[in-house]
């Protein structure tokens, strides 16, 4: 597949071939959803809890004899039909993580990649940083490809300073092309790819990295 290269203002500067084995592979809808519901299970902190009936404090004691009253027969205040009383099947803080499998997850990554590609989402730019560290300076390189909406950007590596420039950016979101995120790169209206980071994902996701 080809692919424009751009420079920071916008201009063409040369086509670049990407590996169709990544960025021109079949959409797989089914493998995209394994991955981000994984990936949003595996960030639930799943730490809500409640008081089930034997742990809220209060008397043992029946409120009142069981016979005579006209009223239901109760066991103790902490029932759960009384305020302040126990609560029935509530929350307890629990682990929702779970694992999938290496090559399903790698598959994954591949398919969005494609799918960005082949929808015309994915824009190739020259490799560039932020020197400054300053979030005027990102956007000015960014209001050339982007117009506000939800924009993705793969690094050919962790790059401090264009992280700083954009943390204050609430739509753009860094992704290190070895650290793929399935749910920010589907959601991409935009994504701006590093021309390094093309290379950089052909060499990670190779098919004798495949098989190990």
């Amino acid at each position: 597949m080809e692919k424009k290269v751009y420079s920071i203002d916008g201009k063409e500067l040369r086509t670049i071939n990407l590996d169709d084995k990544i960025f021109g592979l079949p959409i797989n809808e089914d493998v995209i959803y394994y991955a981000i519901t994984n990936e949003l299970a595996n960030n639930r902190v799943g730490t809500a809890c409640t008081k089930g009936r034997a742990e809220v404090h209060g008397s043992n004691a029946k409120p009142y004899k069981q016979k005579g009253t006209g009223n239901a027969r109760r066991g103790d205040k902490k029932s759960p039909i009384n305020v302040g009383g126990g609560t029935i099947f509530g929350p307890k803080p629990r682990d929702f993580s779970y694992s999938i499998p290496k090559k399903e997850k790698r598959l994954a990554m591949k398919t969005i990649l494609s799918l960005q590609a082949q929808s015309d989402r994915l824009t190739v730019v020259e490799d560039f940083t932020v020197e400054s560290g300053k979030t005027k300076d990102l956007v000015k390189i960014l209001d050339n490809f982007t117009k506000g909406e939800r924009t993705v950007i793969l690094l050919k590596d962790d790059d401090k300073l264009i992280k700083q420039a954009g943390r204050n950016l609430p739509n753009v979101y860094f992704l290190s092309y070895n650290r793929l995120r399935a749910h920010d790169l589907y959601y991409g209206r935009k994504v701006i790819m590093l021309e390094s980071a093309a290379k950089n994902l052909s060499d990670f996701y190779a098919d004798e990295k495949e098989a190990k």
